[in-house]
């Protein structure tokens, strides 16, 4: 698959609310360590919800009013912070790509950028906060790379799991500044974050359906 059409994003979204469903007990015992244990409960609805939503637009909306309507459920469905923060993503993603008819690697740049960079606005936080940032960023990165060097969405979307996954792993190492578990200090040093998680399970399944 060289490009994602409105119908494929329909089905995206869809895998994406079985994969959180799936996910849901492990993102909750994930968070319980430093956080309120809500973080599975809040992806799982938030994605169940933006699934029903995008498939009741049904694909001649288009991309961007896909995107938007996915980030305007999630916003109302699990107001938690991270289910405003993925939100706010996905509505700036749905601005960045106004008028795109499909995503191939040079819109999924775009795409993960906006995401990024709406979510770091939105949380105040900063790469090396032990955040989604964390994973945000490098997948931002390579996918710029990626399209400057032409190479085709799925070994982009390869390269950025890769890039997710290390970025994940180097969160073992930092410090929580955010959210509840900042409050636990140097007892987060060791654990991987769980917002980070998230993202690398985001783009995994994103990497999933267009290489599957």
């Amino acid at each position: 698959m060289n490009e994602i059409s409105a119908s494929d994003l329909i089905r995206l979204f869809d895998d994406w609310k079985t994969l959180f469903a799936t996910e849901r007990d492990f993102l909750i015992s994930l968070d319980g360590k430093v956080g309120d244990s809500d973080l599975g409960i809040t992806m799982s609805k938030a994605f169940a919800a933006a699934a029903e939503a995008v498939a009741a637009e049904g694909e001649a909306s288009g991309i961007s009013k896909l995107l938007r309507s996915a980030g305007a459920i999630m916003a109302r469905t699990a107001p938690s912070t991270m289910g405003t923060l993925t939100a706010t993503g996905f509505l700036r993603a749905s601005k960045a790509l106004d008028g795109a008819e499909s995503i191939s690697t040079a819109e999924m740049a775009t795409f993960w950028r906006a995401f990024r960079d709406g979510i770091a606005e939105r949380g105040k936080a900063k790469v090396g906060d032990k955040t989604l940032l964390d994973v945000l960023d490098p997948v931002a990165r390579v996918l710029e790379k990626a399209n400057a060097a032409s190479k085709p969405l799925g070994e982009a979307l390869s390269a950025a799991l890769a890039a997710a996954e290390s970025g994940l792993e180097g969160t073992k190492v930092m410090v929580a500044q955010h959210g509840k578990a900042a409050a636990f200090q140097e007892k987060t040093v060791g654990l991987q974050d769980a917002g980070a998680t998230v993202g690398v399970l985001l783009i995994g399944a994103m990497a999933k359906f267009v290489n599957g």
